[in-house]
């Protein structure tokens, strides 16, 4: 307005400054914008020099005074300062990144930064304001909200702090929240502010200390997901990667010179699970400790009982960051966090919850959304959760504090019982005259189908294997064997699974100590199983298939005496002892036959084929392979319902491999295609792998590269997925034109 007035009145700078007493460099401060609240008599000077009158003259007087009053509350009041940022930050650089976006973003920009404690959200949103004062002129505020502490800081106590530190006069400071935001907002819309809001308890509290639009930003902090807050950007902390937590202990410890070796920081960085608050505890008492090194303290963290003691600096204790989410849990709630420590596992879902808190499913999910809520748990996919490593110390602390050892024990047997009886149950889903129980226990989770039993069985594994190691130690030999014997036919749809050799070792040990023959000789036989398929150790496989025919005849059990010739043909097979092994094979056949079992008939045909396969009879192989398929899919051979999804595949795919070596290849492509898919549907991987290999070869015998390659590039997935580096890389390979 005064460049427009000194325009209209065609006068230079100069020539104003000369009719009003006032420095043209003033002026010239004045006109850019620089100063914004000059002195009244000034102003009257100029509007003198100007001739300025009436609503002319007010209005120029008046924006000096609101200037004025603009720059009493820009003036700094030392109210909410920032704390420091410490020196030796490490790693987030994504993170600070997205903080820099948001709070730059054109729109209104509030960032939400959470996760649980001990994660650094703090000193993350204390490194980002710091980085970013030069894009907030209006001032870079701090606020703890004490979201952790009995009392939060109210919403209205909040404001106030906020308010003062704008520059407001506390008379001009309104009585109720409602003003107080109204005024804070106004505020924040027309200064380039960032507030930093840290340690939010709650939603409610948070809201009213929001930007409503405008210039000003708000970074906001908390253990809690305020999943009520619309219209934020969220940023979930996860703790640090080994390479960036290993780094922020060398950070740490940049005074102390090469000492300490990389391996024991490496080791120190996993040991405090990746946790800033951890690793800043760790390296603060090497810090302050010339005389220690990072290997002795890494030795002493390796003792569980006594790592959370040991986490501790000073006023800095990882369990009391803990302690403090703790106590915000409702005393249901924390019954639940503490009994989950029971879970033998590393992951667990809702029902493994109920039986652990002992408490309903729904009040299950209620604690469960609560812990997440609070960064006690993790949530991962298909409604499974798992602990901090740290925070399961924290939990086990808590069992022992507050649960009496009487009652530790009977929950442990519990949880234990639970996991080993629905194991069982849904491993007989798969085994002949089994599968869904008429009369199902109303303890366990219900499935329905085999299916669902697959599922629970493979994203439960970690538990029921824990809970068969300890029964195993507890004497509970009868329990321990139930599972074992359940796992005969579902073993053979998991076959790269590395825990079977445990499982029936186990197992073997339980009929042993029970002195069941029959029963030892059938874990015997699994045990050449183990050896034959997933460990590749025939030699060893004869061994055992050799104790199952010694024990097993022992006590006339005749169905694991042909299972015995049935491993013991395997074996020889793959030690290139052809006859023998078909000999073995049709002994095994002839007395499954004679025994009325039609499933393992049909298991004996198809190794049969296969021997004959190795050697180069593909004729016959292949009428035995089409035998066994007639078989699966004749509803009157009374072969079992998952048993016959297990073996029609595989005998498909015998049966293309058989066309294919006999020069019918485009048949061939046909049966391992419809195989691949019904391997597909089953999670049978390893002889999915292994047949699209098989069909990638016949595709390029038939001249179709390109339908190959991408047969070739499936097996090497298939491959990489059960861990069989070589053959991926080998499909890999074949999958790559340049090559």
């Amino acid at each position: 307005m005064l460049r427009r007035h000194r325009r209209a009145a065609r006068l230079t700078l100069e020539q104003l400054a000369e009719a009003s007493g006032v420095s043209a460099r003033t002026l010239s401060d004045m006109e850019r914008g620089r100063s914004k609240g000059p002195q009244h008599r000034t102003v009257t000077a100029l509007a003198d020099a100007l001739r300025l009158a009436g609503a002319e003259r007010e209005q120029f007087v008046e924006l000096a005074r609101e200037g004025r009053l603009r720059d009493h509350w820009n003036r700094p009041t030392g109210l909410c300062e920032l704390p420091r940022s410490v020196d030796d930050f490490t790693g987030r650089a994504a993170e600070l990144a997205w903080a820099g976006e948001v709070m730059r973003a054109e729109e209104a920009g509030v960032g939400l930064i959470t996760g649980s404690a001990g994660l650094g959200k703090s000193t993350l949103a204390v490194r980002a304001a710091h980085a970013l004062r030069p894009d907030f002129p209006g001032g870079v505020f701090f606020l703890d909200l004490f979201g952790m502490s009995p009392d939060p800081l109210p919403a209205d106590e909040a404001l106030g702090r906020l308010l003062r530190a704008l520059g407001v006069a506390d008379q001009q400071i309104p009585a109720d929240v409602a003003g107080r935001a109204s005024l804070y907002r106004s505020l924040l819309r027309e200064r380039r502010v960032l507030v930093v809001l840290d340690n939010a308890a709650s939603e409610e509290q948070v809201r009213p200390l929001l930007p409503g639009g405008g210039a000003g930003r708000a970074l906001v902090t908390s253990r809690r997901l305020l999943a009520g807050l619309e219209g934020v950007r969220r940023l979930g902390l996860v703790p640090l990667a080994p390479m960036e937590a290993t780094r922020l202990l060398t950070g740490i410890l940049k005074d102390r010179g090469a000492s300490d070796e990389e391996q024991a920081l490496w080791q120190l960085a996993q040991l405090c699970g990746g946790l800033p608050l951890a690793l800043r505890i760790a390296g603060n008492r090497l810090a302050s400790r010339p005389g220690w090194n990072a290997a002795d303290l890494a030795a002493r963290l390796t003792d569980e009982e006594r790592r959370l003691d040991q986490l501790s600096a000073g006023d800095l204790k990882i369990a009391t960051a803990f302690g403090l989410s703790y106590d915000q849990l409702a005393d249901s709630t924390r019954r639940i966090f503490r009994r989950l420590a029971l879970v033998p596992g590393r992951d667990f879902d809702a029902a493994l919850s109920s039986v652990a808190g002992g408490t309903t499913i729904a009040g299950a999910w209620d604690a469960l959304d609560e812990l997440v809520d609070l960064g006690l748990l993790q949530d991962g996919a298909s409604g499974r959760y798992r602990f901090h490593d740290l925070v399961l110390l924290f939990a086990r602390d808590r069992l022992r504090a507050e649960e009496p050892a009487a009652e530790r024990d009977t929950l442990t047997v519990t949880v234990t019982s639970w996991l080993l009886r629905t194991a069982a149950t849904a491993g007989r889903w798969f085994e002949p005259g089994h599968g869904r129980s008429d009369r199902p226990d109303p303890d366990l989770t219900e499935l329905r189908s085999p299916e669902e039993a697959d599922h629970w069985l493979r994203v439960n594994m970690d538990n029921w294997l824990a809970a068969l190691r300890q029964a195993a130690g507890m004497g509970r030999f009868t329990a321990v064997l139930d599972v074992a014997g359940s796992m005969d036919r579902f073993s053979d749809r998991w076959m790269h699974a590395p825990h079977w050799h445990e499982v029936f070792t186990l197992g073997a040990e339980a009929a042993a100590a029970l002195d069941d023959a029959d029963r030892q000789a059938a874990q015997l036989n699994q045990l050449a199983w183990v050896h034959l398929l997933p460990r590749d150790d025939p030699e060893t496989a004869l061994g055992y298939a050799a104790q199952a025919l010694e024990l097993a005849t022992r006590c006339d059990a005749t169905g694991e005496i042909a299972q015995a010739h049935h491993q013991t043909g395997g074996a020889l097979r793959r030690l290139g002892r052809l006859d023998e092994a078909i000999a073995s094979e049709l002994r095994a056949a002839e007395m499954a036959k004679a025994d009325g079992d039609v499933n393992r008939y049909c298991d004996c045909l198809g190794a049969l084929g296969t021997c004959l396969r190795d050697a180069g009879r593909h004729a016959e192989a292949l009428e035995q392979y089409l035998t066994v398929l007639a078989l699966v899919n004749d509803d009157r051979s009374e072969v079992t319902p998952s048993v016959a999804a297990f073996t029609r595949p595989i005998a498909l795919a015998r049966i293309g491999e058989c066309l294919g070596s006999l020069g019918r290849r485009a048949e061939g492509i046909t049966k391992l295609t419809e195989a691949i898919a019904l391997m597909e549907q089953v999670h049978l991987a390893v002889p999915q792998a292994r047949s699209l290999e098989t069909l990638a070869a016949l595709l390029a015998e038939e001249g179709r590269g390109e339908e190959s390659r991408q047969a070739y590039a499936r097996a090497a997935e298939v491959y990489e997925a059960i861990g069989d580096a070589e053959a991926s890389s080998r499909c890999h390979d074949l999958a790559d034109p340049a090559l």
